[in-house]
């Protein structure tokens, strides 16, 4: 997931009265100008909680005269005097909305969330001041209809695309009373995003398993245990084991632990953690945010906010993602059927004559993978060390791809003491950027994993990328080695694609930069990054065992390729479940009322085709934070779309010879570095010499290809 202050505004970011916060005079606020460090990386160790409020009432006011003094010029409109003009407007605004949102998503407290929930609708309706002034977009208009006249770059013209569209979409077009109607709209639905968030994350710390015992958590390993003390500690709980949860549906643990008790019990904790009925309770928010949604959506004409939301993406239409995913529901139902009556078998062989249930199928695959396969995750673990898997993995890939390296530095400040920065060198020996890695689950961090800048790049303001990878892994009780998951190391490379796609950025302008690309386009760069995981090279150069330093023996790492189309249907299936639910709650028309949301979930689910009791979503509507916070909405398919679009280009890698520079450097030059200066279409159709199609796709997860 790639998060972007300009992009989410309105959702992610607020601002709080001055009088509120005002601890420090004005001048020796940090972020009133442009940080010293290299890269100018935020000054974490001069930021103070109070300074972000006056530093946002501050951006906003400047931006707004910036914004002005361009709709009131006299000059007759061209690009430099208004185009140009805007994209180096709001500097300020930028500069706090992505320290704040780097900090607030993943290392909150009371006072981030103070500054978050106060204030989230006047950041919507700064924005809605921007695009819905008449004399502003009057010139870009008078821009846009002369564009043909101009003599523009392709870069250019993009732009100028962009913000007309933008400008359009944001209600420009609008009668008088409908841009009031909207701007209520967009500060009510800012308020609800913003609450809803906040509520998550405190009911997934409220929902985190507690038991009395660590034989109830027998199956864990000894690390995992006394991580769980760890955590029980850590909320003052004597004599208790705490498992905290992750953002999805499935927990981890439910592969391991051997009382089933304890896994159902988990599981009801993650599937309920927000539907309690009590102060965190998210329905209520989901209902009303959905209602609202659909009649923003109806105001512009559109028939249903996914409509609405899709007009600049890849897919276009709700018809053309619907058409896509019903080509994933055969096989994925077929592989789904199978794999159910295995695990069925293999719980009457362990003498359980019980019904298959969600809380058994983590365990029982682990079953049957441990038979089939002679594969254990518990002797895999020991390769992957994390410090190990990030530098000679992570690291190594881009290398040998990109001629790309590394060096760790300790001299610039962090906001969590869990935070490592890397300075990133390019293949010329020109300082490329910086990243943080922020990796260790804490209770005041968001669920789930993500890439956000905290500077962008832009040649125009001659700035180059600060980006920082966050994710919610367990950490090791001290003592003990930080080792990971397979599934934590493909979220590695995962992130690190989205990092790769902001350091390679390549653009003039910041509209237009790195990430700043359609959602179901911009997943496309992690995803392809999550193959060079199980690449032989590269897992041959990072699997070692921690403790002896020995690679990883080739008899195991061929179980792991063996392996890697087990559970497909079950995989496929819970992210293509929540796909369609997310789609389903986003084609309410406008005068939909409020929904129930548990029986409109379980309509949406049972209309899917798959098995959504043994398989359930990856997600449920009451938790899942990417559609109702995050800015996913109609658009979690995105991550279906483009594993077909990575797929589709891995394929292409392994017809010309795989991990090479000559490939890498293709990669990096036609598509990673473009950013949104050319339609989706054309450029991947000149990396990959067609039009992307579904098979490379289906027979990665060796489930076959379906005819269209």
């Amino acid at each position: 997931m790639v998060y972007r202050f300009r992009a989410h505004a309105a959702c992610a970011l607020s601002v709080i009265s001055l009088m509120a916060v005002n601890a420090r005079a004005a001048g020796t606020n940090p972020l009133f100008s442009a940080s010293t460090l290299p890269f100018q990386a935020p000054r974490f160790d001069q930021i103070r909680d109070s300074d972000y409020a006056p530093a946002f009432e501050k951006g906003m006011a400047d931006h707004l005269r910036e914004i002005q003094a361009i709709a009131d010029s006299r000059a007759a409109p061209d690009f430099e005097n208004t185009i140009i003009a805007m994209e180096r407007s709001g500097r300020l605004l930028d500069r706090v909305g992505e320290t704040f949102f780097a900090v607030y998503q993943a290392n909150g407290d009371d006072a981030l969330n103070g500054v978050q929930s106060s204030e989230a609708p006047r950041l919507s309706q700064h924005w809605d001041s921007v695009y819905l002034n008449a004399r502003l977009f009057q010139r870009v208009k008078t821009l846009y209809d002369r564009r043909a006249t101009l003599s523009l770059n392709d870069e250019q013209a993009m732009l100028l695309e962009v913000y007309y569209q933008q400008f359009v979409h944001a209600g420009a077009l609008l009668s008088a009373p409908d841009k009031r109607r909207l701007e209520a709209l967009n500060t009510r639905i800012s308020t609800l995003e913003t609450l809803y968030a906040q509520k998550l994350v405190a009911s997934a710390r409220d929902a985190a398993l507690v038991v009395d015992s660590a034989q109830a958590l027998a199956g864990l390993d000894a690390g995992e245990v006394a991580s769980a003390s760890k955590a029980a500690e850590a909320r003052k709980l004597t004599g208790k084991w705490v498992v905290p949860l992750q953002n999805t549906t499935q927990q981890p643990a439910l592969s391991s632990l051997n009382r089933r008790e304890t896994r159902q019990t988990l599981f009801q904790q993650s599937w309920t953690r927000a539907e309690k009925g009590d102060a965190n309770d998210t329905r209520a928010i989901i209902s009303e945010l959905a209602q609202l949604r659909a009649q923003k959506a109806a105001l512009f004409g559109y028939p249903d906010f996914a409509s609405y939301t899709l007009y600049d993406q890849m897919a276009r239409t709700p018809q053309a993602v619907e058409t896509f995913m019903r080509k994933l529901v055969p096989a994925t139902a077929a592989a789904q059927k199978r794999e159910a009556a295995v695990l069925q078998t293999a719980m009457r062989k362990d003498g359980k004559d019980l019904t298959l249930r969600p809380w058994d199928w983590a365990y029982y695959s682990e079953q049957v993978r441990r038979e089939k396969y002679d594969l254990n995750q518990d002797e895999v673990k020991p390769y992957f060390e994390l410090d190990t898997v990030l530098r000679d993995g992570v690291f190594y890939a881009a290398n040998q791809l990109y001629g790309i390296t590394f060096r760790q530095r300790s001299d610039i400040p962090v906001y969590n003491p869990d935070v490592m920065v890397f300075e990133v060198t390019d293949k010329d020996g020109s300082p490329l950027g910086l990243m943080y890695f922020d990796y260790f689950k804490r209770d005041n961090k968001f669920g789930g994993a993500w890439m956000t800048n905290m500077v962008g790049q832009s040649s125009l303001l001659g700035t180059r990328p600060v980006i920082c990878n966050v994710a919610n892994f367990t950490k090791a009780a001290p003592g003990q080695p930080q080792l990971i998951t397979s599934s934590d190391v493909t979220t590695m490379f995962h992130e690190f694609g989205h990092a790769l796609h902001g350091l390679f950025a390549s653009q003039t302008y910041p509209m237009l930069s790195g990430t700043s690309v359609a959602r179901d386009f911009v997943e496309f760069p992690s995803q392809f990054n999550e193959n060079w995981a199980t690449d032989p090279k590269v897992l041959a150069h990072y699997a070692r065992h921690y403790k002896t330093g020995a690679a990883m023996p080739e008899a195991l790492a061929a179980k792991i390729r063996k392996s890697a189309h087990f559970n497909q249907g079950f995989a496929l299936g819970e992210v293509v479940a929540a796909a369609q639910l997310d789609m389903k709650w986003h084609a309410l028309p406008g005068t939909a009322p409020r929904q129930d949301v548990d029986a409109f979930e379980a309509r949406a689910l049972a209309e899917t085709g798959l098995d959504v009791t043994d398989v359930p979503p990856r997600y449920r509507s009451s938790y899942f934070l990417h559609i109702w916070g995050n800015g996913y909405a109609a658009g979690y398919y995105a991550y279906l779309w483009t594993e077909m679009l990575d797929q589709d280009a891995f394929s292409w890698f392994q017809q010309h010879g795989g991990l090479t520079r000559a490939n890498g450097q293709r990669f990096r030059d036609m598509i990673l570095s473009r950013g949104h200066t050319m339609d989706y279409g054309p450029m991947f159709r000149a990396f990959y010499g067609k039009d992307p199609d579904i098979g490379p796709m289906l027979a990665h997860r060796g489930l076959g290809e379906v005819a269209p």
